[in-house]
């Protein structure tokens, strides 16, 4: 918005790694032509012309998927990776003909569906035309293994983006025995997330024969945990039969049982993630707001390094120990900032803007200089280091008038000491 004016279009445009198979909604498997795709999607408000109490509707003006060439990957994945290892796996196949595009113009614009067929990078079979006007949704969305693979594959991966808003309410419910086997975006099914890892076949021997050995799912998560709160000695599933419900159980050193009711909420965010960390099947973006809350300033290295671990590790070939994830958070945490490395900072500032004369407000993603993310082809703004002052030394608040106290604790002559010798006020 601009003032008292509503802008009539809004755009989308996303870069992304498919996986090479999905299964459509009848259960029928596709596999895609090349694995490495842009989407693009723009609509537009429609006024309601015959009914002047409607708030009107929208309507799609442009719809395409088409391919990155191969050869051209690694101008788009300009971050640092291993080409043979990472690359050379996760993108894949060829084509040479969009997916889906859109032709025309006002009441003649077509939206097509362009069918492949893997192994050909040609488009096969008729295409399918459909009239923009009157498209109640997305063509991608319908998208099935039969006509078009690919595209079945780009709206698998979109669908795997997810925010996740943890709630410890619903970390802390028992779950059914017959529960959903993921975990939600809200942190529901933890206990039974947890439980159908634990008695699902994995390789953990030196023979490479998959087996259920639910104490080596229980020790890893343990050991995760034992690197944020210590007093770890099991994590486990309490499933009793009587009442059809799975409980997740906490053993302290003491031998004390905690039940995830009595767990902080900090605690059960880690938990949770420590899980998603283990479910290889569970893929794509994964969205976290301010991971740090709930959690000891000391322990938050801890919560970083797992974050990190859920990511995928570009150097490394994906696999089952190592799926396609990506991990963005959003913070406020001096903490945070002066943990990560430079290359995954992105600030967020307001900035004033000038449309149709008219001024309004944006926000632009900036990053630090000398980083891989200077080299993208839009040529992203660059902030200084500077900027960052108010996180890497973040000040205390103003104080009343007369109090002549050191403004911050690690000013207090009494403890320069017993700080490390870089954060001592006078070195």
């Amino acid at each position: 918005r601009v003032a008292d004016h509503y802008e009539g279009i809004m755009s989308f445009e996303a870069e992304m790694i498919v996986p090479d198979k999905a299964v459509d909604d009848l259960g029928q498997p596709g596999e895609a032509s090349i694995t490495i795709l842009r989407y693009l999607l723009e609509l537009g408000y429609r006024k309601d012309v015959f009914n002047s109490t409607s708030l009107g509707s929208l309507e799609i003006l442009k719809e395409e998927l088409s391919h990155i060439k191969k050869g051209e990957a690694g101008k788009h994945l300009i971050f640092p990776h291993s080409r043979k290892k990472w690359r050379d796996v996760v993108v894949t196949g060829a084509r040479r003909s969009p997916f889906i595009s859109t032709e025309g113009h006002g009441e003649a614009r077509v939206i097509k569906l362009h069918q492949d067929h893997r192994g050909t990078g040609r488009g096969g079979g008729r295409t399918l035309a459909r009239s923009a006007a009157n498209l109640p949704r997305t063509v991608v969305s319908v998208a099935n293994a039969a006509e078009s693979p690919t595209v079945l594959c780009a709206r698998r991966e979109m669908e795997s983006w997810r925010i996740l808003q943890l709630e410890p309410s619903a970390l802390r419910k028992p779950d059914e025995i017959n529960a959903s086997p993921h975990l939600s975006s809200n942190g529901a099914h933890l206990p039974g997330s947890l439980y159908h890892l634990a008695h699902t076949a994995v390789t953990n021997s030196k023979d490479q024969k998959p087996l259920i050995d639910p104490d080596f799912i229980y020790s890893k998560v343990a050991n995760r945990l034992t690197t944020l709160i210590g007093d770890v000695r099991k994590v486990w599933v309490d499933r009793d039969d009587k009442r059809e419900t799975l409980t997740l159980q906490v053993t302290g050193i003491d031998g004390t049982d905690h039940p995830a009711r009595s767990l902080s909420d900090g605690t059960l965010r880690f938990l949770a993630l420590s899980v998603l960390e283990l479910d290889v099947t569970d893929r794509g973006l994964i969205c976290l707001e301010e991971p740090e809350n709930g959690i000891h300033p000391e322990r938050i290295p801890a919560m970083l390094q797992l974050l990190q671990d859920i990511a995928t590790d570009p150097d490394e070939s994906v696999d089952e120990n190592n799926p396609l994830r990506q991990v963005i958070v959003n913070t406020h945490s001096p903490t945070v900032v002066s943990e990560v490395s430079d290359d995954s900072l992105l600030v967020a500032e307001i900035r004033e803007d000038i449309l149709n004369d008219k001024k309004f407000k944006r926000v632009s993603f900036s990053c630090l200089s000398d980083t891989w993310r200077t080299k993208a082809p839009e040529k992203p703004s660059v902030v200084s280091k500077g900027k960052l002052m108010a996180y890497l030394n973040p000040a205390s608040p103003p104080r009343p008038k007369g109090d002549h106290r050191p403004r911050r604790v690690a000013d207090r002559d009494d403890l320069q000491m017993l700080l490390p010798l870089r954060e001592r006020s006078n070195g």
